[in-house]
């Protein structure tokens, strides 16, 4: 390993390097040679070679590393915690070493900084969030977090996500590869992912391999009929190509401008979080009026 200048240091400021409120953290700057880099288990983030990464690779030849990774010792050298990104972008550009602040961390407080410092990257597909999400819930649950709402809120804080924003991610990451590729490229939309995640794996398999063979995607709506057919023990092969195949609704149809739907959500909001808001919107009406009919049949 190359060693140079490696001192101990004590981060009074860590918010400045790393974009959070953690102070007092103890751990060794040095540079390490790229070879001896791991990732991270089970890594949720994708490191694509894409036009943002030739942007990091430009920079680091002109500049350098400027933010140095977050690493820990594992038996052949160390693993990355943070700075996956930072790590390819070095092997790009040729270089033989990435600076780095090697921290003594076990696995659950390693997690939750792993996510940390990634889950506010523009542009993560559902899948990612999901699969990060799942990880950092399970280690705070670990570390003795107290409730299933307190833990979600805690692990949504970073992104500004709500809890159940949260708990719907998670459910995601239950979800075959598949069809979470589906939902990730729009196919399938959140709220159908999330009902879809309740079907058993060979269900899940069974669905996916309808959609595939005849194009047709289960809606939200389709998704949640599945759904109740699994819990009722009804679904099989031949229901799930009935289902796909047939018309919803054979009433009026009715298109609403995508135009008029964004005037109504923040710029930053995506497809997937802006078809979320508006079918749970649709799920509480559709709620608020079956009551008012129960109701209206109480004697």
């Amino acid at each position: 390993m190359k060693n140079k200048s490696a001192e101990k240091i004590k981060l009074t400021s860590y918010d400045d390097l790393f974009g959070t409120k953690d102070n007092s953290v103890e751990g060794i700057y040095t540079t390490v040679a790229l070879s001896q880099l791991h990732p991270f288990k089970n890594h949720p983030f994708k490191v694509l070679d894409d036009e943002k990464m030739q942007e990091t690779v430009e920079s680091v030849i002109q500049h350098g590393v400027i933010q140095p990774g977050i690493v820990r010792p594992c038996a052949d050298g160390y693993e990355v915690v943070a700075g996956h990104r930072r790590w390819r972008a070095c092997e790009l550009a040729g270089k033989p070493d990435m600076p780095v602040i090697i921290r003594d961390l076990d696995d659950d407080a390693a997690t939750v900084l792993m996510v940390d410092t990634n889950i506010q990257r523009e542009n993560l597909l559902p899948s990612e969030k999901a699969r990060a999400y799942k990880m950092k819930y399970e280690a705070l649950k670990h570390q003795g977090s107290k409730g299933d709402k307190h833990t979600a809120d805690v692990v949504g804080e970073k992104a500004g996500d709500s809890g159940r924003t949260v708990q719907r991610y998670i459910r995601l990451a239950s979800l075959i590869n598949g069809l979470l590729d589906l939902v990730d490229t729009g196919k399938i939309a959140m709220i159908a992912g999330e009902r879809l995640s309740y079907l058993k794996l060979e269900e899940q398999e069974m669905v996916m391999e309808a959609a595939e063979n005849i194009g047709v995607y289960p809606s939200p709506a389709q998704a949640g009929q599945l759904k109740v057919m699994s819990e009722e023990g009804m679904l099989s092969e031949g229901s799930i190509y009935a289902l796909l195949v047939k018309k919803e609704g054979g009433g009026q149809t009715v298109t609403i401008s995508s135009k008029k739907i964004r005037d109504y959500f923040p710029p930053a909001y995506t497809k997937e979080q802006i078809e979320e808001v508006i079918y749970s919107l649709l799920d509480q009406w559709k709620q608020g009026k079956e009551g008012e009919l129960n109701a209206g049949d109480t004697v």
